[in-house]
């Protein structure tokens, strides 16, 4: 039994979210005052909490009926992070010349989507498995190709092109994405506001390694 439902939870359900990037950092201060910080974290976790708000009676049962589906914290589903769920600037449309995602070598046709934050050596690539369906664009040395040249994997984010690019040939995509997470509770609370209307206690959502 797979332990991630390819399930997105209803934008609606998550009006005035709140979330952003955790990092762990390690920091030993020496006796000299001088400290020596280092992370086990190649990447970083993404947290949100939604639900706070007061919401019609029946958006509050079906975020109720979303966590009942997801057993609590049992299984990861699909969550869309608006300030973060694409290839691009967020105002932006896709492009497939947006993010490389490797080069050719005229044998491998398979590759994998990520999202590159920064530049240079410092430059963090974060890898993309849940892609939007219908949204990936992709282009190789520069031509954009038809969706019929290659395939997209949803569940796992790999590309995989019908004929292998040519070596050397850079390969680049653009693309909507969702944020793989879980609920972080296995509790969720409902007050009753008024007949028709009703306050979800704060959920956290937490990101899953997929």
């Amino acid at each position: 039994m797979s332990a991630f439902h390819e399930a997105r939870l209803p934008a609606r359900l998550a009006f005035g979210c709140t979330g952003g990037v955790e990092r762990r950092t390690q920091v030993v201060t020496l006796g000299s005052g001088f400290e020596r910080r280092s992370s086990p974290w190649a990447q970083g976790r993404r947290r949100y909490l939604i639900g706070t708000a007061t919401r019609p009676l029946d958006d509050a049962a079906a975020l109720v009926a979303f966590f009942e589906e997801r057993s609590g914290r049992l299984f990861g589903f699909r969550f869309r992070d608006p300030a973060d769920c694409r290839s691009c600037a967020p105002s932006m449309t896709p492009a497939a010349g947006d993010q490389a995602i490797g080069t050719g070598d005229g044998s491998r046709k398979t590759f994998a989507l990520a999202k590159t934050y920064g530049d240079g050596a410092t430059a963090v690539v974060r890898p993309i498995a849940k892609p939007v369906a219908g949204t990936v664009k992709v282009a190789v040395a520069g031509v954009v190709l038809g969706p019929a040249a290659f395939g997209v994997d949803t569940a796992t984010g790999l590309v995989t092109f019908n004929i292998a690019p040519a070596a050397g040939a850079a390969v680049t995509a653009g693309f909507e994405f969702d944020t793989p997470v879980r609920f972080d509770s296995d509790r969720i609370d409902v007050t009753l506001e008024s007949f028709n209307a009703a306050r979800v206690g704060a959920v956290a959502l937490v990101e899953v390694r997929v």
